[in-house]
């Protein structure tokens, strides 16, 4: 899959995972030809940045879309639970993972990487804030060391 670094806060975790801010359709579109098969959505959809109907798009181009409404004010373990429970079912599928902004989806892979996959806790946090220092709430909810 190529870098689509014009897609706001994008971030390249692996050949199979990237990750981003919100992306637009024509951008779905270019996530979509690059092999994504499966699109996950942290985000809210009553957000004023929000696709009008992701869902829709997302499978249009033939991908499986999975939506956790995450509150940025309130995370929850459940949560969490649920967006290791969709990386699960993707498999060794290529997939995409963004919110509005990228804040969520990076704070939830630095627990990820750093809780499930076993990274050092430093380097999980220092790409983490490649795209942002979470404030007390994400700080709390990630369980920054």
């Amino acid at each position: 899959m190529s870098d689509l670094e014009a897609i706001l806060n994008w971030w390249r975790i692996d050949a199979r995972i990237s990750t981003s801010g919100q992306p637009g359709e024509a951008e779905l579109a270019m996530i979509a030809a690059a092999g994504v098969r499966w699109g996950i959505n942290l985000g809210l959809h009553s957000h004023e940045k929000a696709l009008p109907d992701e869902a829709g798009s997302v499978a249009r181009l033939g991908m499986t879309y999975v939506h956790i409404p995450v509150d940025f004010r309130n995370p929850l373990e459940e949560d969490f639970d649920m967006f290791c429970a969709a990386l699960a079912a993707c498999g060794k599928d290529k997939v995409h993972v963004h919110c509005i902004m990228n804040y969520r989806v990076s704070a939830f892979f630095y627990r990820f990487r750093r809780d499930v996959l076993g990274m050092d806790e430093a380097l999980a946090r220092a790409e983490m804030e490649r795209i942002w220092r979470p404030d007390a709430v994400w700080s709390a909810f990630a369980g920054l060391r």
